[in-house]
């Protein structure tokens, strides 16, 4: 309905606008007349009325031009809207009293006066009641983020009026650390002690905090972002004052230390209305779905309007902290939210939830994704990885789930790390499924580094900037391919929306960007200066600590440059690529069984040596030698 109504024309929504403010003028008219003389008009003056009316009308659709108050957007409707319409009852009033007076209309002469206050009444009652309308259909639609504000000032007060009359976020909460401001109204909030955010974000009730206080100096702004840092909510704030006058406005300063910044280009254009009908009226499973990549598939696949979110996850705060976000969501748009706590490695929990919820589509993002972790667990790596998908998507097949789609990632490309070689072997499940089902359309979806998931070094260098440093690189010349957690999350959804069975599609993520240049840039963002030999007197020293174990200089996206094909999203590249045999995958995995079976990670190492491409047992050394 939303999307219907702005999708209007201007001149059609002119049109309207001007139609109903006619009625307004009229009814004003009316019910001054009523008011002042007890009946519409006298009868032995009915005649003389019509003129009146009509001189009115015609006067007041005049004056509404002149001022372009149908050009008024009821989606930003405020009080200085409500002023222009103020001056302009005021002017009609008088115009009709001296138009009454001059062409001796024979209405009484309190009666254009009466009309003015009416008109002014009724004109913005109507656009008032439009917008809660339009801001009702709005939050349905496309689900807002709930955000507190940090600063009741002035840069505060303008931050919270832009926010609301924004289309992206939802201002919940306004807190200052100055007592004299408490209890203060803003934009309909009373200002609260900074305390309440802790309760506010570990309840899930906002997901960023803003901080707009551009006056104070450098010092204390650490010194908030310091104690904001340590809330699982995001912290952007707005620059110092001079920055600010230099962009013209307050909005477009604030921003984290990430996204398309950080990147060096433009975003991703991610509009593609097909993708809704793939969703539309489904139940879809997330596994996952409290992580970075699966909770942000959460949320936006609830623009697709699915029949049914079942969040499957095996951590329980997580699963409670993304259902806790999402609750008043779904109750709005009559989506109907199923949380379920286990593992994927656990074949009757998996089965009975994908049977009981009448699963239609799953989306399996579960994974351990933290590169030095798996390389010191393999075997809890390898189970819940490998095995943990082999589970899923035989059980998938078995229930008769339409779709499934795999997330992976460009460490499953030549992997030089436990964690990587075991998001192959899942691909290689998938692909070999994919071959095999006729029932189950099998596909998956592969990209690089996600800027501010749980193990992106984004929110790491936050933490240290805010801390004072150093930023910790570990090696200046390791590359990474980035992209923003939202533009990962709707190219998977479109993605997934193309599938027809057995496709290894691969996000373009661009040029890669250097380590070394985005702990820069993030430094230099915040307004601080890199600490070097060119500079002893900078802010934040940056700090090489050497390789990890399994970590590379730079990823890869594709196993073969051949075989790469178009889809109709120009950022998403369909590959063939070769997998093994069906006797060979049969192996595979009773190789892996028995070396997980025998709790020998060696053995393990050894079997992904000789079953992925690319993987040493040796590959720490000879990657850090390189």
């Amino acid at each position: 309905m939303y999307q219907r109504i702005i999708e209007i024309s201007r001149t059609s929504k002119t049109v309207l606008i001007l139609g109903f403010d006619s009625l307004a003028i009229l009814a004003a008219i009316v019910l001054a007349i009523i008011l002042r003389v007890g009946t519409l008009w006298p009868e032995e003056a009915l005649e003389r009325a019509l003129p009146f009316i009509g001189t009115m009308l015609g006067l007041g659709i005049v004056v509404a031009l002149v001022m372009r108050l149908p050009r008024i957007k009821l989606s930003a409707f405020d009080i200085q809207t409500a002023s222009k319409i103020a001056v302009f009852a005021t002017i009609f009033g008088a115009g009709g009293t001296a138009l009454n007076l001059v062409l001796e209309l024979g209405a009484p002469r309190t009666v254009p006066l009466i009309f003015g206050f009416l008109l002014f009444c009724l004109s913005v009652g109507w656009k008032l009641a439009a917008s809660r309308i339009l801001d009702g259909l709005r939050a349905a639609t496309e689900p807002r983020v709930p955000v507190a504000v940090y600063g009741a000032g002035a840069a505060g007060i303008q931050l919270i009026s832009m926010l609301q009359r924004s289309g992206e976020f939802r201002v919940l909460a306004v807190v200052d650390d100055n007592p004299a401001m408490r209890g203060v109204a803003i934009g309909g909030l009373r200002v609260q002690n900074p305390a309440a955010l802790d309760s506010l974000a570990h309840k899930g009730q906002i997901r960023r905090v803003l901080v707009a206080m551009p006056s104070v100096v450098q010092t204390r702004h650490r010194e908030i972002a310091h104690a904001l840092s340590q809330l699982p909510i995001d912290v952007h704030t707005l620059p110092p004052y001079a920055e600010m006058v230099s962009s013209g406005s307050l909005l477009p300063t604030l921003k984290p230390v990430s996204t398309n910044e950080l990147l060096g280009r433009d975003s991703i254009d991610l509009d593609l209305p097909g993708m809704v009908e793939a969703y539309c009226g489904r139940s879809v499973l997330i596994s996952g779905a409290g992580g970075s990549i699966g909770s942000e598939l959460c949320r936006q696949i609830l623009m697709a309007r699915p029949r049914r979110l079942v969040l499957f996850e095996r951590s329980e705060y997580a699963l409670y902290t993304i259902e806790q976000e999402l609750s008043s969501i779904v109750a709005e748009a009559g989506i109907e939210l199923v949380s379920v706590l286990g593992s994927v490695t656990d074949r009757c929990r998996v089965a009975r939830t994908l049977e009981t919820y009448g699963t239609e589509i799953v989306l399996h993002a579960a994974a351990y994704k933290h590169v030095p972790l798996v390389e010191t667990n393999e075997l809890e790596g390898m189970c819940n990885n490998v095995f943990g998908t082999r589970v899923l998507a035989e059980e998938a097949e078995a229930a008769g789930v339409e779709r499934f789609i795999l997330i992976s990632t460009d460490k499953a490309v030549r992997p030089a790390n436990v964690m990587g070689a075991t998001k192959r072997l899942a691909e290689m499940i998938v692909q070999d499924l994919a071959r095999r089902t006729t029932t189950t359309r099998f596909a998956m979806v592969r990209f690089g580094n996600v800027l501010g998931s749980s193990g992106s070094v984004v929110p790491l260098f936050r933490r240290q900037i805010a801390a004072g440093g150093p930023v910790t690189v570990t090696h200046p010349e390791v590359t990474r391919f980035f992209m923003t957690v939202s533009e990962a999350a709707r190219l998977v959804l479109i993605a997934g929306s193309y599938s027809e069975g057995g496709e290894v599609f691969v996000l373009d993520m661009g040029g890669s960007v250097k380590i070394l240049d985005l702990a820069r840039r993030m430094i230099e963002l915040s307004g601080l200066s890199v600490r070097d030999k060119a500079n002893p007197d900078g802010d934040i020293q940056i700090e090489v600590t050497g390789l990890r174990p399994g970590e590379k200089l730079y990823e890869e996206l594709l196993i073969d440059d051949e075989g790469i094909l178009e889809t109709p999203h120009p950022k998403i590249l369909r590959v063939e690529e070769d997998f093994p045999s069906e006797g060979e995958m049969a192996q595979i995995l009773r190789d892996l069984k028995d070396a997980v079976a025998l709790d020998s990670a060696e053995i393990v190492r050894q079997q992904i040596a000789m079953w992925v491409e690319g993987y040493q047992t040796g590959s720490v050394s000879r990657v850090a030698a390189e």
